[in-house]
């Protein structure tokens, strides 16, 4: 699901750009992490608090609606219930002022 997922983000002209210099093995692993730690799964999230991540890298909620977009066309052509993808798009959703920087302070 990962691999699908970051295929099409990595694809998106105006998603691109934010992983230009990324490690993309790296990502994928903790990505794996972060949404198994996001929907209570059993893998626990060890990277650095997301505000801290994203901070300064100039993504704003468009960006964010682009990501989750992806997250969607990822998860229904999966064919998972669809009460399950809407449950992880919005557990998702949660995090977007983390990573846009709305919430404030960072580190």
């Amino acid at each position: 699901m990962i691999h699908q997922f970051y295929d099409h983000v990595i694809a998106d002209p105006e998603l691109k750009p934010f992983f230009k210099d990324t490690s993309m093995d790296k990502l994928r692993r903790m990505q794996r992490e972060f949404f198994s730690a996001a929907i209570d799964g059993p893998i626990t999230y060890t990277g650095k608090p997301l505000n801290y991540i994203y901070h300064g890298r100039g993504i704003i909620k468009h960006h964010f609606a682009l990501y989750v977009g992806h997250l969607l066309d990822t998860l229904q052509g999966l064919e998972i219930d669809e009460q399950d993808v809407q449950d992880i798009i919005s557990r998702i959703n949660t995090f977007a002022d983390e990573i846009t920087g709305i919430s404030g302070s960072v580190g």
